[in-house]
């Protein structure tokens, strides 16, 4: 399976639902990843104000932000390959970049059971 790591730019949260707005894209990345690990796939997330070290680490993001500043982010890896810069994956490059189906950015709901599997009853 490909390993996803997401480099946001600083920010207070990555759910896009704090502040004064809602920033409907950040929404839309926090769903979809959240919908794929609920799916099984795994995508890594680090922001730059909440973890600056791994950006120091990771040679690719160093070295492109070093060339290009902060405004290269949200920069997304693939497998330790920047494959998109400037903006976050849309929903249709999540499911190129990482070979998988729509169906796995779709939120994987339970339906409730017609019975409780009580023997005897339920009280």
């Amino acid at each position: 399976m490909k390993k996803m790591i997401i480099f946001d730019p600083a920010m207070c949260c990555s759910t896009g639902v704090c502040g004064p707005s809602v920033d409907r894209e950040l929404l839309r990345v926090s769903t979809v990843i959240n919908n794929l690990k609920n799916n099984g796939i795994l995508v890594e997330r680090h922001n730059l104000t909440s973890n600056p070290q791994i950006f120091v680490d990771n040679k690719e993001i160093n070295k492109i932000l070093n060339e290009g500043g902060v405004e290269v982010l949200p920069v997304t890896m693939v497998d330790g390959v920047i494959v998109k810069t400037k903006a976050y994956p849309t929903n249709k490059e999540f499911c190129e970049i990482l070979g998988i189906a729509e169906e796995d950015l779709k939120a994987n709901i339970k339906k409730p059971s017609s019975s409780c599997g009580c023997k005897g009853g339920c009280c």
